[in-house]
């Protein structure tokens, strides 16, 4: 029988091989880098001073597309509804920039309303009573994972992942996937920093049974 602390631990490490930076700096595959690429405005071509809105969206969307478009995918799994939620979120944040009154957490801003995205659409395909399972379909987030697992264990991963409860899965998605800090995370979801802690807990331990029983 395995114990709370030894699924805990299971789920983690195996959450952890599916992590793009699980060591530092991720490779992207070519459709990343296209992706990050795109600025979420169009810009001058000299591109505009950093202090305008356009040039600092743009600046913010060149260093955190990339991981706002994996907590996307994972979260909703299809790459085209991740880069729809990302694109969203960045020209929000544009219509928006005269109004942040601290323009430094613009990046907070951003990833709650990814996060936030995310739950819509999650919402409308529950309601819709057309549920999508697109595991065995999704893009792979970068080709590299498959040095690490196979596709059927990442698939596995996933559709254990799919099955906790929405607080616990956003938590282990932001701490485990995108190696966001508690305090990161808790600023994201809305919530506090123990609550996070409580969440991810509870979350590893229900992983690691999951992965246990499939095993």
């Amino acid at each position: 029988m395995i114990s709370p602390g030894e699924a805990a631990e299971r789920g983690g490490a195996r959450l952890k091989d599916m992590s793009p930076n699980p060591h530092g700096p991720a490779a992207v595959d070519a459709a990343d880098a296209a992706a990050a690429a795109r600025p979420p405005v169009s810009a001058a071509d000299a591109g505009p001073p950093v202090s305008t809105a356009e040039g600092a969206v743009t600046a913010l969307y060149e260093v955190h597309a990339l991981g706002m478009i994996r907590l996307a995918h994972i979260m909703l799994g299809d790459r085209q509804s991740a880069e729809d939620a990302v694109q969203e979120a960045f020209c929000g944040l544009f219509r928006r920039w005269s109004h942040l009154a601290d323009q430094e957490s613009a990046v907070h801003y951003v990833r709650s309303a990814v996060l936030n995205h995310c739950r819509s659409v999650l919402r409308r395909r529950t309601t819709s009573h057309a549920p999508r399972d697109l595991t065995s379909r999704a893009e792979p987030v970068r080709s590299a994972e498959s040095a690490v697992l196979t596709r059927e264990e990442r698939d596995e991963i996933m559709r254990a992942v799919r099955r906790l409860p929405p607080r616990q899965r956003e938590a282990l998605v932001l701490r485990f996937y995108l190696d966001l800090s508690a305090e990161e995370t808790a600023i994201t979801m809305g919530i506090s920093p123990g609550s996070v802690r409580s969440a991810t807990h509870r979350a590893l331990a229900s992983l690691g049974r999951m992965l246990q029983e499939q095993s």
